[in-house]
């Protein structure tokens, strides 16, 4: 491997590690404080199991952005790159809007918005190297869980 292809690489893996610690910050006292305080849906799993699940994800997530990233520069490349970090965006404020502000109707609305643009990005991943969309589908499972998730605590904890 190259000295860029090895940037590139290291830099893929931590933008996501690095985006989900930044949201694990603004998490961590929402979750042992207004967190606790809610109805829970029937379904949500331990608090323990969101880290190793969400690690999991970021690298999946790093690794297939750097199949993308490191494809000869195009159009369709460069529109890639941009919907992964337009999702890496929503992904982070997501976590913001919940446990920050405390606004479970508008996650969930954000967190819809974020499942479309994974959709588009797998799409996208997938015309320029299959592997990167694959790499992505226990990402897409996860966050369709959350989305479902997220609308139980909505329904569970209005007015």
């Amino acid at each position: 491997m190259t000295k860029t292809t090895i940037f590139k690489l290291i830099v893929s893996l931590l933008l996501p590690l690095a985006v989900g610690a930044t949201a694990g910050i603004f998490t961590a006292d929402a979750v042992s404080g207004w967190y606790i305080t809610l109805n829970r849906p029937s379904f949500n799993p331990p608090n323990w199991l969101f880290g190793p699940v969400w690690t999991i994800l970021y690298i999946l997530l790093g690794f297939s952005f750097f199949l993308i990233w490191k494809q000869p520069a195009n159009k369709a490349r460069n529109h890639a790159i941009w919907l992964f970090l337009v999702q890496l965006l929503l992904n982070f404020c997501w976590s913001l809007i919940f446990f920050y502000f405390n606004m479970i109707g508008t996650a969930l609305i954000e967190i819809i918005l974020l499942w479309i643009n994974i959709i588009i990005m797998l799409v996208m991943f997938y015309k320029i190297k299959p592997l990167a969309a694959y790499l992505n589908f226990p990402y897409i499972l996860w966050v369709t869980f959350a989305t479902v998730l997220n609308a139980g605590y909505y329904f569970l904890n209005r007015g």
